[in-house]
């Protein structure tokens, strides 16, 4: 096995996790700043006013792209089992 092949693989787990985990983070930092700017406007400044209606919409979003998440995950998972003959150095 390659440092190229190494890297290869590495760059592709990489963008695997980021495309992966964008979707969620986005949802929570988009719901994170529309209750501090409500919280801003209207003087509220109660710590865990954010954390119900974020968990909430995070856990919405699992449920809408988990599917497309595992997806993902288990076709790049299935792509490094299937070449797995190419790892091998003898």
């Amino acid at each position: 096995m390659t440092v190229d092949a190494v890297t290869e693989m590495t760059n592709q787990a990489l963008y695997l996790i980021i495309k992966v985990a964008l979707p969620v983070l986005l949802v929570s930092l988009i719901v994170g700043l529309l209750i501090s700017i409500f919280q801003t406007v209207t003087s509220i400044q109660e710590q865990t006013l954010t954390f119900v209606p974020k968990i909430i919409c995070v856990f919405l979003a699992l449920a809408l792209l988990g599917h497309w998440m595992m997806n993902s995950m288990v076709e790049y998972t299935t792509q490094l089992w299937s070449n797995f003959s190419l790892y091998i150095h003898r």
